[in-house]
């Protein structure tokens, strides 16, 4: 399976929009101190790994993800205004400001949501392809996690139930080679010795591959044979995507040199080195998708960089318009709580 020159813009247009997201979240903690209360976990460096999987389903498809979440709905069309609003706990955000950074969700475009617990989108998505299947529509489950969910055993309960039941679902384990500051060589007997995560899925009768997370194409043709295996009631697939976290672990924990959220912070936990961050950046899968469009003439210098203002224009808007939105009331504080 391929995609087209168009769709192939649109990749890019998406990977660009989430980068200037994640960048206008970051300005904020230095721009509008206070705004954000607690922790945001960023997904630079994972762009094409979110877009080409979620280019790979259609619409009545759903998607759970990671608290590092704010692509993935992105991706599905979710307006950012009300992502940023969220962020900002604002009551004109996505979820009524009650969520905030690691709990967007967005069920009428198919995002079921995400949380702060290490691998909950595994058994909730497994429940929503178990859901898909009862419903007889054809529907597919992608369901996102860290390398470091794959210790849980959740992760496991939900691979075997998964295969055993043959449910559309795609597992996408998005492999940044750091459980927060941990390589991942430290703590899997898979790593160490040297084989990649996806042999797990030759415990539960599955199919398991590795592939370059930083480019799109390769991302979307896999995870595309994967989710029409799916929707053909052959099973799951576990994908592992290998990625780079470029960002800061939260806002507190980055590799050496890395600016964090909070610019006047030092790193309390500083970990890798400066040539393997810096090798990282090169491989920047957004400027490297860029070059792979204007040398492969499907796209012109000039309107990749009108790509580039176009989300720097609606990503200021959206933060104009998140923090225009007003507080939330104290009386609402109680509103879904519930005995």
């Amino acid at each position: 399976m391929s995609t087209n020159s168009q769709d192939r813009v649109e990749m890019f247009r998406t990977m660009v929009r989430i980068r200037e997201f994640e960048e206008r979240v970051k300005r904020t903690f230095a721009e509008h101190p206070g705004v954000i209360r607690g922790h945001t976990h960023l997904a630079d460096g994972a762009e094409a790994s979110i877009v080409g999987s979620i280019a790979a389903i259609r619409p009545g498809d759903q998607v759970m993800a990671t608290y590092r979440c704010h692509g993935y709905p992105i991706a599905l069309g979710t307006d950012t205004t009300a992502m940023l609003a969220e962020i900002y706990g604002r009551s004109n955000g996505l979820c009524g400001g009650y969520g905030g950074s690691m709990h967007l969700a967005d069920p009428e475009r198919g995002f079921l949501g995400t949380s702060g617990i290490v691998g909950q989108s595994i058994p909730q998505a497994t429940g929503a392809a178990y859901a898909a299947q009862i419903r007889r529509a054809g529907d597919v489950v992608l369901c996102f996690f860290g390398d470091g969910a794959s210790k849980q055993g959740a992760f496991h309960e939900s691979l075997n139930i998964a295969s055993l039941w043959k449910l559309p679902i795609v597992f996408v384990m998005e492999n940044n080679s750091y459980s927060v500051s941990v390589r991942v060589e430290q703590e899997d007997a898979n790593a160490a010795a040297g084989e990649p995560l996806a042999t797990k899925a030759k415990a539960y009768s599955m199919p398991g591959v590795t592939i370059d997370g930083g480019d799109p194409d390769v991302v979307y043709e896999t995870v595309a044979e994967a989710v029409s295996r799916a929707r053909a009631g052959e099973g799951p697939t576990l994908v592992e995507s290998l990625v780079y976290r470029l960002s800061a672990h939260g806002n507190s924990i980055a590799p050496p040199g890395v600016p964090l959220h909070y610019p006047e912070h030092e790193a309390v936990t500083v970990f890798g080195d400066v040539a393997e961050y810096e090798a990282a950046k090169r491989g920047d899968p957004v400027p490297r998708f860029r070059g792979a469009l204007v040398t492969g003439g499907v796209l012109d210098a000039a309107r990749a960089d009108a790509i580039v203002a176009e989300a720097a224009d609606e990503m200021q808007r959206a933060v104009d318009g998140a923090l225009a939105g007003p507080e939330p009331e104290p009386a609402d504080a109680l509103r879904f709580v519930h005995a």
